[in-house]
């Protein structure tokens, strides 16, 4: 996975943290995966939400952690495979879910607990690690290897800023 941050933020809600999710799911293409890591309630089902919205995946589909079916399928603009390995108790379980047709696919992979199977992320990934900072806040650290990758984050950065830069402002306080 990997080291080196390219973009961290702070949300301080849980619909920010589905927001984010939702911003990188609008821009996600074929083939990206998107490993999500953080501790248990950090906000990794939240962003998967949004992202799902982003994909298009409609509201009257409920999108939450496939924790003992291990895999959901979403339809959306493009294919979500929504893989959640938190009771994986050793990597060579993973090796059984046959991930790899899952990663390699026309669709979109989103896998919560991804720290779990390190070696066995394709190359190119997106990782969103989540922090708790409060009870609703949460320091979102974002990395990637790869061009692909590279670029969505990228895109994610401006989106992020610009929708930021355009909150009202209260007339209270200026």
């Amino acid at each position: 996975m990997p080291t080196q941050p390219i973009y961290t933020i702070t949300t301080h809600s849980e619909d920010e943290t589905r927001r984010l999710g939702f911003l990188l799911g609008t821009i996600a293409h074929a083939g990206d995966t998107i490993a999500l890591t953080g501790d248990l309630g950090a906000g990794k089902t939240r962003f998967a939400q949004g992202f799902g919205r982003g994909l298009g995946v409609p509201d009257d589909e409920v999108i939450n952690s496939p924790t003992f079916t291990l895999v959901n399928q979403y339809a959306g603009r493009l294919p979500c495979y929504h893989i959640d390995l938190y009771r994986l108790t050793t990597a060579a379980e993973a090796e059984t879910l046959g991930l790899d047709d899952y990663f390699y696919t026309d669709g979109v992979c989103l896998v919560e607990w991804a720290n779990r199977i390190p070696d066995d992320l394709p190359e190119e990934v997106i990782t969103i690690d989540l922090h708790h900072l409060t009870e609703t806040e949460r320091r979102i650290t974002i990395c990637a290897t790869g061009a692909g990758a590279t670029a969505r984050i990228s895109q994610l950065q401006l989106l992020w800023e610009k929708e930021k830069r355009y909150e009202p402002t209260n007339p209270q306080t200026g």
